[in-house]
């Protein structure tokens, strides 16, 4: 898969998408083959830095000590004190929490209090801060920056069948911007799949009201043709 074949996807879609009144989002779908998802090592679960925005803002929560808290709540969506985790043991509140933001940092002084507070809910939805992705940080820790990298970063994670899906832009967004986004996550899934390519079976982009376009294939456009045909 290469820029011009995303570029090429990208004009179809436009092509054959309907005028809406709100800005569509860009989805990518990988299909997966020939993994195991019982197997850990073979399942995919990853953050990835995209080099432009990936054109649908992230809400983002911050679990702070007092150290934290204000520059917390200046920063992100949500700022909750270690003093405040009693208000989510229960568990009802705690999902709601974890559904409603898509990121979650975390002080590493207080890492202890949040295993205990949210570790029940966040760790089997995978919600739980992740040092790997930089969202564990120490109480000196100047949270803009870190706020800003998150707007710009996906989470790609195979569940319960072979298939990817996330945001990389939006219709507003220019084509090469958007392309260089889909190109960062096929890149890093490469390099993260046990076979690389040969674990990619089809990769697809699409509006959010639109139809889904295979990149390197004209789906729609043969769709069309072969009506023009019957006619």
């Amino acid at each position: 898969m290469n820029k011009e074949q995303v570029i090429q996807s990208l004009n179809l879609i436009k092509k054959h998408s309907q005028k809406r009144n709100f800005t569509q989002t860009y989805d990518l779908i990988v299909n997966l083959k020939d993994i195991d998802l019982k197997k850990p090592e073979q399942s995919v679960n990853l953050y990835v830095a995209l080099h432009y925005p990936k054109g649908k803002k992230s809400k983002i929560c911050a679990l702070v000590g007092p150290e934290l808290l204000p520059q917390a709540k200046e920063t992100f969506d949500l700022a909750i004190s270690v003093d405040d985790f009693p208000k989510y043991q229960e568990k009802k509140i705690a999902k709601k929490l974890a559904r409603d933001y898509y990121f979650f940092i975390a002080q590493a002084t207080i890492m202890p209090q949040v295993a205990t507070a949210f570790g029940r809910v966040f760790g089997p939805k995978g919600k739980m801060p992740n040092p790997k992705a930089g969202a564990v940080v120490p109480p000196n820790a100047n949270l803009k920056p870190l706020y800003e990298k998150f707007q710009k970063t996906v989470r790609l994670q195979t569940k319960n069948d072979p298939i990817i899906q996330t945001v990389v832009g939006n219709e507003q967004m220019k084509d090469e911007e958007v392309a260089d986004n889909v190109l960062t996550i096929h890149d890093s899934l490469i390099h993260n799949l046990p076979g690389g390519e040969n674990n990619i079976k089809s990769v697809f982009l699409k509006l959010t009201m639109g139809k889904a376009v295979q990149i390197g294939k004209a789906i729609i456009e043969k769709s069309e043709e072969t009506k023009e045909k019957k006619k």
